[in-house]
């Protein structure tokens, strides 16, 4: 092995080999064991997200392949139908053209030719991360099979009555010129305004104040709504107001969704441009009035003088007019939550347009009682109720629940060029006709071929495509061997973000398409936020690449990637500064495993994944101590007898201790991982491995090795070094791949293993017969007393070489019996020079003291350590220490400091000042010790 652990070296190479082996196939006869990826956009590139959520996919990947079963996990893409569609109109407005120039045709041409040059950067970053996906069986969600399976469920649902075409309100990007799902629209805070406007009544000189944030909408105002216990208004409701500028008769009504505490406690109701008002339209009867057009500019239903106005060119001629015929009551700031989509940043309207919708809240009939939901959504909810479908963790089964039992109909219609386009065909009378293609539009409704048709010109929601994902992928509509393998899948795991978007509509088409769920559990993950535990954007500048955590990037790259296309330059220099501050080397290289050790230590049950940069250097120094044990094993076992079965060997104390030990981390990484607490998995590892196989079991053998030990004893040693690294390294396996490999190539002829990779072995599984107590204990006991004589060794600052004299008091025959067994180990690891077992009643020097429970454990001081000159040293510690203690105390007696600084930063100073107090305490009792010698 090479002396110095380089994951750039190893990485590339052994991925090659696994795929090209077709090593992650699903093979042999175990049970079936299957997860779906969620599929990544196609434009997309890995995030930190993905990173943390393909690690633990392939976490239990890994594991299930090694523990027998006949294991998939399915890749693929999604066509990510505004994404793609922006890009490539990006390029051609490059080229100074627009989709309209070239075509529909050729337009759908450029974006394939597109994803065939560019689409599958993704793909090449799973392979750098280790996804051991069956690239064999990649799908695309716009591929011809997948595009049959949603052309199949469309004809089917509209068959049944299960999907419609209606006049509805969506949200509406007016620069996409298209509906947008919940998910693409982001809500953030904004300082707007409250206009108060006044409204007279239609009977008399009076009028109502109301108020509105959106003024330009009043054009389409179909009545006033005031609160039917507001004692202000109660005897007006019932008569009618005159718009203002319009001069349209509207009526006042009651309606408990007003706010009586809100704005003057009377609200215009506009149906066709305000979610709430839509239904507030219903209960009263409003005609819903559009006053938009797709551009958001104000059309032909609005009085001639507004018409063709932006919205907001709208709006300041409205208040002007308004404010000019002594009709604007006043303007008041307000801060209000404004709906932007994520993909144009412009704020998206509730705008009134006929789309295609799933009926996902018609009443059904269910064992003679009236249902509350659709044929659907039903079924959906009530296989998580019987247990059919579990969540981990358990409580976002409650969210599944709220948003299901609250649900509207699915609007999945987008006016876009991209995407599996709507098989409906129109005829010149208006005439709808569902089919799977024209010819069978015509067959099924004997319509002559000169009979005119026109296909639907909108396409689908991309959610659409992906609810069919699990079945889809697997041959649905076809009847093949892998959906009778496969289906249902075993888990979904994915982030708590599209519980309903994805997870609960998947869980809807199948149970109605397959008659049972797609997967039997849920695995929900947290998101994964920056060190200050704030979300991940390329606007904030604290976007993290995985791929340059494992290559590493130099400073000024860094910089250039992370202010490349920002539009302001004042925040492009806020973000190099930050990035400057925050990495002033750029980020070293960290390879693959260490950061997927990383992701697998942060998966714990909360909503928020915090990633630190420092926890991934951590695990780097782990890829390094398992690299430097490796390399001592082999050093210690390449050309020696390592024993083979049936011969004799003996196992020492520490050789049946390491066993009884392994024994128990199997059991716990197993445990976790079937739980999917990675994290614990995670530790469970490193504390074997780090503490107790390195620190203390290599530390062990070496007496054994380097000394007077017969040849059974050092060949037991030999076969325990190297059978314990063998069964740990296929144990850390599923979450580092690489070094695992890498390391098991070398060790595993010494360990009697002859397959061709690790990933195929067995994952290791726990004999509890050879878990050992009293071993457990003795090397308990011997720890103990190493880590005793070496606290006094610090606390006293005696050089770690200096061979000590040791006195032991109050002694037991067990104490005694274990000294004598274990003194070639102690002479050894805590230096001793000698030891003296103290008769009752024998007084001891003036020494310092460590107790393993009733044992004192004693080095007396007199020549050891030069008195005065410790002293000083004492006192030049205390000194220093001192004054950091008061600097730190000053800062958090400074209220200014306390209240606005954050409260990780407050909490880590008082911690600091914690273990400074702490250890000017032990400074003092060791100045103590000192001054009686």
């Amino acid at each position: 092995m090479d002396k110095t652990y380089d994951p750039a070296n190893i990485e590339r190479q052994w991925y090659q080999r696994w795929e090209q082996n077709e090593q992650f196939k699903p093979r042999g006869n175990g049970r079936p064991y299957c997860i779906m990826i969620p599929p990544p956009n196609v434009t997309g590139t890995l995030h930190m997200g993905h990173a943390f959520q393909d690690t633990l996919m392939d976490i239990l990947i890994r594991y299930h392949r090694m523990a027998g079963d006949r294991t998939l996990w399915q890749p693929g893409t999604d066509h990510a139908g505004i994404a793609t569609q922006m890009v490539v109109e990006r390029q051609l407005n490059e080229e100074g053209k627009t989709r309209h120039d070239l075509g529909r045709e050729a337009f759908v041409d450029r974006i394939w030719q597109w994803k065939a040059q560019s689409g599958g950067t993704i793909q090449n970053q799973m392979r750098r991360l280790g996804a051991s996906v069956d690239w064999s069986r990649e799908r695309f969600t716009m591929d011809e099979g997948l595009s049959d399976a949603v052309q199949e469920v469309f004809v089917r649902l509209y068959e049944e009555g299960l999907i419609y075409r209606g006049q509805r309100l969506v949200n509406w990007d007016p620069v996409l010129q298209t509906a947008v799902s919940d998910l693409e629209v982001e809500s953030a805070e904004e300082q707007g305004s409250i206009w108060k406007l006044r409204y007279p009544l239609d009977d008399s000189d009076e009028y109502l104040v109301v108020a509105t944030t959106r003024p330009e909408t009043m054009l389409g105002d179909t009545a006033v709504a005031v609160n039917p216990e507001d004692e202000r208004f109660r005897h007006l409701v019932g008569r009618y107001v005159r718009l203002p500028l319009v001069g349209r008769r509207i009526p006042i009504v009651a309606d408990e969704y007003v706010d009586p505490a809100f704005g003057t406690g009377c609200l215009k109701i506009t149906p066709a441009h305000d979610f709430n008002d839509y239904q507030v339209g219903l209960r009263h009867g409003c005609e819903p009035i559009n006053v938009l057009t797709e551009q958001a500019c104000i059309n032909d239903n609005a009085p001639a003088a507004y018409q063709g106005l932006d919205r907001y060119e709208a709006r300041e001629r409205i208040v002007a007019d308004l404010d000019a015929a002594g009709l604007l009551e006043g303007i008041d700031p307000h801060r209000m939550m404004v709906p932007r989509c994520d993909r144009t940043g412009v704020v998206v309207e509730p705008y009134l347009t006929h789309q295609w919708f799933v009926d996902l809240t018609r009443d059904v009939q269910q064992d003679g009682r009236p249902g509350g939901w659709s044929a659907i959504t039903r079924p959906a909810i009530q296989a998580v109720r019987q247990g059919q479908i579990r969540f981990v963790p358990e409580n976002w089964t409650k969210t599944y629940y709220n948003w299901l039992e609250d649900i509207q109909d699915w609007c999945i219609s987008r006016q876009l060029w991209w995407g599996h386009r709507i098989p409906a065909w129109y005829d010149a009378q208006g005439n709808v006709y569902v089919g799977r293609d024209e010819p069978d539009v015509r067959a099924r409704h004997n319509l002559p071929a000169d009979h005119p048709l026109s296909q639907d010109e909108d396409v689908l929601d991309t959610w659409f495509s992906s609810a069919l994902w699990p079945f889809s992928t697997l041959g649905w509509p076809e009847e093949t061997d892998e959906l009778a393998t496969f289906y249902p899948t075993n888990v979904l795991v994915t982030g708590f973000d599209i519980i309903f978007f994805w997870v609960a509509r998947m869980i809807m088409m199948g149970l109605y398409f397959r008659d049972d769920v797609p997967f039997r559990e849920v695995y929900i993950h947290g998101l994964v936020r920056d060190s200050e535990g704030t979300k991940m954007s390329k606007s904030k500048g604290n976007v993290l690449d995985p791929i340059d955590i494992v290559d590493g990037i130099d400073l000024e790259s860094l910089v250039r990637k992370r202010t490349t296309g920002l539009m302001q330059p004042q925040r492009a220099k806020a973000i190099e500064r930050q990035t400057r501050q925050a990495f002033p080397e750029g980020i070293a290289a960290h390879g693959t495993d260490a950061l997927r050790f990383t992701f697998a230590s942060l998966a714990t049950t909360g909503r928020d994944v915090v990633f630190d940069m420092g926890r991934v250097d951590g695990y780097r120094n782990f890829c390094n101590k398992l690299w430097n044990a490796a390399r001592f094993v082999l050093m210690n076992t390449e050309g020696e007898d390592c024993g083979s079965d049936g011969e004799t060997v003996i196992l020492g104390d520490a050789e049946r201790w390491i066993i009884s030990r392994l024994q128990k981390t199997e059991a716990a990484v197993t445990e976790a991982i079937e739980q999917y607490r990675m994290d614990q998995a995670a530790q469970a590892i490193y504390e074997f491995l780090w503490d107790e196989y390195c620190d203390w079991y290599l530390e062990l053998s070496k007496p054994v090795l380097q000394g007077d030990a017969t040849a059974d004893q050092r060949r037991g040693t030999r076969q325990t070094l190297v059978r314990v690294l063998e069964a740990v390294l296929r144990l850390a396996h599923p979450i580092m791949p690489f070094i695992t490999e890498e390391i098991w190539q070398r060790l595993a002829p010494l360990a009697g293993k002859s397959g061709d990779t690790i990933m195929t072995e067995p994952f290791p599984v726990a004999e509890p017969g050879r878990e050992d107590p009293a071993a457990e204990a003795d090397i308990r006991w011997l720890q103990r007393f190493i880590l005793g004589i070496r606290r006094i060794r610090g606390e006293m600052d005696i050089p770690p070489g200096k061979p000590l004299p040791v006195l032991l008091q109050n002694s037991s025959a067990s104490d005694r019996e274990r000294l004598e067994r274990h003194r070639p180990a102690l002479d050894f690891l805590a230096r001793l020079e000698s030891v003296k077992v103290l008769e009752a009643g024998e007084t001891a020097p003036e020494s310092a003291l460590a107790l393993v429970d009733q044992l004192e454990i004693r080095v007396p001081m007199a020549g050891l350590i030069d008195r005065d000159a410790e002293l000083a040293r004492i006192d030049r510690e205390r000194e220093k220490l001192t004054r950091d203690y008061e600097r730190t105390r000053n800062k958090l007696d400074n209220e200014s400091f306390v209240n606005r600084a954050p409260a990780e930063v407050v909490q880590r100073e008082r911690d600091k000042l914690a273990d400074m107090t702490g250890s000017l305490e032990r400074l003092a009792e060791q100045r103590q010790r000192i001054e009686r010698l």
